[in-house]
């Protein structure tokens, strides 16, 4: 059974945006209107909100590009080739009077951003001219940037100039990709992100909500509501009260692959949701169409794999055919679709092929059901609670393909080696071909189980500070959520000194540094951290000499993690510990005196078993020995230093953490050896714990996590390298760059590696630190919020 829906997540004010529209590129699909008026040239106000198809390409979301008689006038907001945002006003005679082009990329197919330019060339401060918002938040950082001049005309909302939503010229070739709604146009007006959004109290969200302003003569409201034809009086109706409707150019409602009204929406309700479509950052076949189609040669295996992976819950979606020789199914998240592979072809994949109606898992192929080709709609029937696959052909069962999976699985399709590859995917965001079986639901965030954990800032955080060496106090409200942490993590940013970890069962004035091997230092109580606050933590005086958390003017990251707030005894292991736990939040601290000899067990309150385990001895010096679910328990890793797993069967006795203990081997025995070890439990929604293959290459991997992440540690298990840690408040937009390194006292260093997603990161970085053309890395991701509510980043 799903778990209930959340129906806080809905809208306060109760608004939900019920359709958007399709463009698709390749039927050069857009929206058109010439104004009889002129009206207001130099302010007004665009806000939209956008879902991401096709990538890495130019792409027009709004504006005007009119060449006639010699004039070549522009003006235009542009996705870029480079998935920057660009916004152009430009005229034959002065040339480029406005040119920007954010420092940010913006590359997250799987979820929605809400963009709103607002121009007021009339206003005396250069910089207020011209401002741009995304999900709420001003960007201000430009790769470049010329303001245009006081009260410069700019070309929409001029009289028999046509303007574009998705091409912005009829004979151009920049058109949108992807998925659009709740546009928004003020004419007049330079607006905020107040008059057409919110921040979800309970999510820490941005959401939509009604505009209620007025639009000026130009102004419009699009909502693709009416879906009853293709006509500027149906999908492209003005619900402003203008009347300024626009024309839908090669957008079809017709029942079919081609069918463009869709339910796929920025807001959480029982039919309009953000729904699964296939992920162009994963995989090596083409994706077209609002990446519900696929494409690829023949000679290799091409393979694709969407976007919302599933762990419970019965599941339906759709896929036609184009051509013979095709194969539909499903993967473990662990599977990035690459070239070479194909559904069924690995051990954690599950396929059903055309050509000869078998089905594939492991490279192995079985009799199965009928064959199908071209138009044949084939239903996937997945029952993650019974852990069943059942494949539909033209709504005939074929029968139960698979059972007992467990795990997260994602859709998946390829071709064979020896045919080209071609299909359309459905997962409800237009009308199912067929009723989907009784208790089944389509692929949207809507129906994913609601999360125990609805924002991350409530148990984890990452704050920035300047140190100022004097009593300071660091909050970590975000949104208007914030916690009091039991662990707080501190690096200096700006020069080199050691990484501080200080928590709240061994108390404020006891240090541990992640870089060293040194014992238990203790503070004066007037320096280092003074208390553990309800919204964060307070600092005095430092009195080291590099300024290790507290050094006038030098800049700081401190990461924190709440547990349960007050400590207890825990008797469930052969050693008596003590501990504070969070158990929602799959965190506790536990600390405990090792056995003398042999092994020996430890209670760590969790009431699941842990998928990492740091460990430190505390009266005497040792390597951070420390336990990952990926490594399994014959082997342990090393915080402090760059060494690759190693196997020690006297480490953990090759013994799994339970539920309520973890196993400390006799490389752990001394004699009245005082010891911390802080526990990770995988939370769904929040934390996530595993492992990546690396492909060597700046187009790295895809990680799913099913959650928007705060915070990334990554390490290459099978080789010598740094541990790293990214994390979106030094990084607020894409791509995170700001690395710092647990095993080492390195000021922070700046090094293109992720891109932070919807429901996981992407790696953006060749390498053998993060990325090896062979091996494992492991890595430990907490959420800003689950998959569920996220938005696009």
């Amino acid at each position: 059974m799903f778990a209930s829906k959340d129906t806080l997540l809905t809208r306060p004010s109760g608004y939900n945006i019920a359709r958007s529209v399709r463009l698709r590129s390749s039927a050069s699909a857009y929206l058109s209107r010439t104004p009889a008026t002129t009206s207001n040239r130099k302010t007004w106000t665009w806000s939209g909100w956008v879902k991401r198809g096709k990538l890495s390409s130019s792409q027009d979301v709004f504006g005007t590009v009119y060449t006639s008689g010699g004039t070549n006038d522009q003006t235009y907001i542009r996705l870029e080739s480079n998935d920057k945002i660009g916004f152009v006003i430009y005229d034959t005679a002065g040339g480029y009077s406005a040119i920007f082009a954010t420092t940010s990329v913006y590359r997250d197919p799987s979820a929605w951003y809400h963009i709103i330019l607002a121009l007021d060339t009339t206003q005396a401060t250069s910089t207020d001219r011209v401002k741009l918002y995304v999900n709420g938040i001003q960007v201000t950082s430009f790769s470049s940037s010329t303001y245009p001049a006081q009260n410069k005309d700019a070309y929409v909302n001029l009289s028999g100039r046509e303007i574009g939503i998705g091409n912005t010229q009829p004979s151009g070739a920049s058109y949108f990709d992807g998925y659009l709604t709740e546009i928004n146009f003020i004419d007049g007006q330079a607006l905020t992100p107040s008059s057409f959004g919110t921040t979800n109290a309970i999510t820490g969200v941005w959401q939509p909500t009604k505009y209620t302003g007025t639009y000026g003569t130009n102004g419009f409201y699009l909502n693709f509501s009416d879906n009853s034809s293709n006509t500027a009086t149906t999908i492209g109706k003005d619900y402003s009260g203008n009347g300024n409707n626009w024309t839908p150019n090669n957008i079809s409602v017709t029942a079919g692959v081609t069918y463009d009204s869709m339910l796929d929406s920025p807001t959480v309700s029982a039919v309009s949701s953000n729904y699964a479509v296939l992920n162009p950052i994963t995989g090596s076949a083409t994706l077209s169409n609002g990446n519900l189609a696929y494409t690829s040669p023949s000679g290799a295996y091409y393979a694709t794999i969407g976007t919302i992976g599933v762990s419970s819950g019965k599941w339906y979606w759709e896929f036609t055919a184009n051509g013979a020789g095709q194969d539909v199914g499903i993967c473990a998240i662990t599977n990035r679709g690459q070239q070479g592979v194909y559904v069924g072809s690995t051990s954690d994949s599950y396929g059903y092929y055309g050509g000869s109606g078998n089905k594939y898992n492991n490279g192995s192929a079985s009799a199965y059901g009928a064959t199908y080709t071209t138009n044949d709609v084939i239903g996937v029937a997945l029952d993650m609670d019974a852990g069943t696959l059942v494949f539909y052909k033209n709504n005939t069962s074929q029968g139960t393909a698979y059972s007992s999976l467990s795990g997260t699985f994602l859709p998946m399709a390829s071709n064979d080696s020896t045919n080209a590859g071609a299909g359309t995917f459905n997962f409800g965001q237009r009308p199912f071909s067929y009723t989907p079986p009784t208790g089944y639901v389509a692929l949207n965030t809507y129906n994913l189980p609601a999360s125990t954990i609805t924002n991350g800032a409530a148990y984890m955080a990452a704050s920035l500070y300047t140190g100022t060496n004097a009593n300071l106090t660091v909050t970590n409200t975000v949104n208007g959520t914030g916690m009091q942490p039991d662990l707080v993590w501190m690096k200096i940013r700006s020069t080199t000194a050691s990484h501080v970890l200080i928590d709240s069962v061994r108390g404020v004035t006891k240090t541990l540094n992640s870089d060293l091997t040194n014992a238990e230092s203790t503070s004066s109580g007037t320096s280092g951290l003074l208390s553990f606050n309800s919204n964060g933590f307070s600092l005095g005086t430092d009195s080291t000499a590099t300024g290790s958390t507290n050094g006038s003017g030098n800049t700081y990251v401190g990461w924190q993690w709440k547990a349960g707030g007050t400590s207890s005894s825990n008797t469930s292991g052969s050693i008596t510990s003590t501990v504070s736990v969070g158990a929602t939040q799959g965190f506790s601290v536990v600390t405990f005196t090792a056995q003398t000899s042999g092994t020996a067990t430890v209670g760590h309150g969790l009431g699941v078993a842990p998928s990492m385990i740091i460990t430190k001895v505390r009266n005497g010096t040792s390597n951070w020995a420390s336990y990952h679910t990926s490594l399994g328990n014959t082997q342990y890793i090393e915080l402090n230093t760059t060494t690759a797993a190693q196997t020690l069967s006297t480490a953990w006795n090759n013994t799994s953490p339970t539920s309520t203990v973890f196993t400390l081997g006799s490389a752990f025995a001394a004699a009245s050896q005082t010891m911390v070890a802080y526990c990770f439990a995988a939370v769904a929604g929040f934390s996530a714990f595993g492992s990546y293959t690396g492909n060597g290459s700046a187009d790295g991997p895809f990680v799913y996590t099913g959650f928007r992440p705060r915070f990334v540690m990554v390490k290459n298990a099978n080789d010598t390298g740094y541990w790293v840690i990214l994390d979106s408040t030094r990084d607020a937009y894409n791509v995170a760059s700001a690395q710092l390194f647990p095993n080492v006292s390195n000021a922070e260093a700046s090094n293109a590696t992720f891109d932070f997603l919807s429901n996981g990161f992407k790696i953006r970085q060749s390498g053998t630190t993060i990325n090896p053309a062979t091996g494992v890395n492991i890595y430990a991701a907490f959420a800003e919020s689950p998959f569920k509510t996220s938005l696009a980043r």
